[in-house]
């Protein structure tokens, strides 16, 4: 396949499509470029994109529950040749794609490289297993390349100062130090209409884990450490995440759904501890 060469491309920035990913918010959070801090947590990975901007000076601390996106981030961490190699041989097409959702691969290699290829092929790059926890999300007929060898290799060097864990968020708790930074993007268990809370998200991210991470941040500040987290604009998000701190309200536009779907714009809150 004809691999993309853009010369834009050496500076490390997101290479996934990620639904909830934070690329909007980036524009809001560039103090964070000049604060220093020592070390860089983000327990709730995803696509990247703060840890990507900020390009954290120190040692990060990266986590999230989905073990294929750990491994595809570990993997390109190590060996982002052989990815890229492993992905040079994949064609977009219908034919070979559902050929190789439905492959099972025995190599971290094979399989970071067909997390990358899925993501960048299907249907709005989204993230589904069914009950089996099969993938499961049909082709998404894109024109775009989806080999871009200069971004992977980016992202590579940007990750190597980094350790990567297949984790709850709790794991911050296990390395946090004095002055250092924690960014958190929890899946967003309410709604932006104030219908109150979403069943399907319960299952992605409960009141209780609400909860809990509200604990994780006193945890946070009692070691006297940085946070910064975004949530649903909300007024059980301000009830549970009340700490006394700064509390930001922005709009963004809103990109998830089908291709008849409405996109406006909703609100989110970020809560931190430091002056943005």
């Amino acid at each position: 396949m004809k691999e993309k060469t853009d010369g834009k491309n050496n500076l490390a920035k997101p290479f996934l499509r990620w639904a909830g990913g934070k690329s909007w918010l980036v524009k809001h959070i560039q103090k964070l470029k000049t604060i220093n801090y020592n070390n860089y947590h983000e327990p709730f990975l995803g696509g990247g994109a703060t840890f990507f901007s900020i390009s954290p000076p120190n040692q990060s601390y990266l986590s999230d529950l989905n073990a294929d996106l750990i491994n595809t981030y570990i993997t390109l961490r190590d060996s982002v040749e052989a990815v890229i190699s492993k992905l040079a041989t994949f064609e977009n097409s219908e034919e070979q794609y559902y050929m190789i959702r439905s492959k099972d691969f025995d190599n971290n290699i094979d399989n970071a490289a067909k997390f990358i290829y899925l993501n960048q092929t299907s249907y709005n790059g989204i993230y589904r297993v069914n009950l089996k926890g099969i993938y499961n999300v049909p082709y998404g007929f894109r024109e775009k390349n989806f080999l871009d060898s200069m971004l992977l290799r980016s992202v590579s060097k940007s990750l190597q100062n980094t350790q990567l864990f297949q984790s709850d968020f709790g794991i911050v708790k296990e390395n946090i130090l004095p002055n250092d930074l924690v960014f958190l993007d929890p899946p967003y268990t309410v709604s932006h209409n104030n219908n109150g809370f979403i069943k399907y998200n319960e299952k992605l991210f409960s009141l209780e884990d609400q909860y809990r991470l509200s604990e994780t941040i006193s945890f946070i500040k009692e070691n006297d450490a940085h946070y910064i987290l975004t949530n649903a604009a909300h007024h059980k998000v301000k009830e549970i995440f009340n700490h006394n701190d700064n509390v930001y309200e922005l709009s963004r536009a809103n990109l998830i759904g089908g291709t008849n779907a409405k996109r406006g714009s909703t609100n989110e809150l970020i809560f931190t501890n430091l002056t943005l």
